[in-house]
């Protein structure tokens, strides 16, 4: 079954390369991003865990934890970073999920019959404090991520969160925003101490109010 925005992102326990976790618990009241790869020892993957490993910064700023799956096992898993390592330049420095069983996988419908009946393709879940799932991105087994992208996304959703706004086309975090329709002119006036220039009446743009 497929999950869809704004439900709850299904728990589960399962192994990894930092040891046994259940989900909910090991986000706690953090942001979580939950990333799923088709194999071990393949090179797309290889370049995307590295790349992940490099924004570890990036993500600890926004107050979110990264934990990667596949179907292999943990031995293949451990097996892997060594490789990831020597290749990226970096140490994967976030649990990976063995997923043998395909619990997590069938959880979070990861396997497309018509794709692949066996791997996984490239999902993306973020997911809130509130554990609900706030995006969620599917890539074809041959594309790699964009995780600058997946980062945009997160700042978007963090700022949205909290303020009244939306963010416009090809929004990057210290751009203008929108303020949400629901809003009256008095109330974003009050909403907004930088102000807001109105272009219709139905979109009005503000500077970043958390900047």
């Amino acid at each position: 079954m497929a999950i869809r925005l704004g439900d709850t992102a299904p728990d589960f326990t399962a192994e990894t390369t930092d040891g046994s976790l259940r989900f909910h618990e090991w986000l706690g009241d953090s942001w979580g991003i939950l990333f799923s790869h088709p194999k071990d020892y393949t090179p797309v993957c290889t370049t995307e865990l590295g790349a992940v490993a490099k924004l570890h910064d990036e993500f600890q700023k926004r107050g979110t934890k990264v934990i990667g799956l596949s179907v292999d096992p943990l031995s293949d898993h451990k097996g892997w970073v060594g490789d990831i390592e020597e290749t990226q330049g970096v140490a994967v420095n976030f649990p990976l999920i063995a997923d043998s069983d395909r619990n997590v996988s069938t959880l979070y419908d990861m396997i497309h019959p018509n794709a692949d009946n066996t791997l996984t393709v490239r999902s993306v879940f973020i997911i809130g404090p509130d554990k609900k799932v706030k995006l969620s991105l599917t890539y074809p087994a041959s594309t790699g991520r964009n995780f600058n992208e997946i980062l945009r996304v997160l700042d978007s959703l963090q700022l949205t969160a909290n303020h009244q706004v939306a963010t416009p086309v090809n929004w990057n975090d210290g751009d203008d925003c929108i303020i949400v329709p629901s809003l009256s002119d008095e109330e974003a006036t009050k909403k907004f101490p930088k102000g807001f220039k109105t272009i219709k009446p139905y979109l009005r743009v503000t500077p970043q109010p958390n900047k």
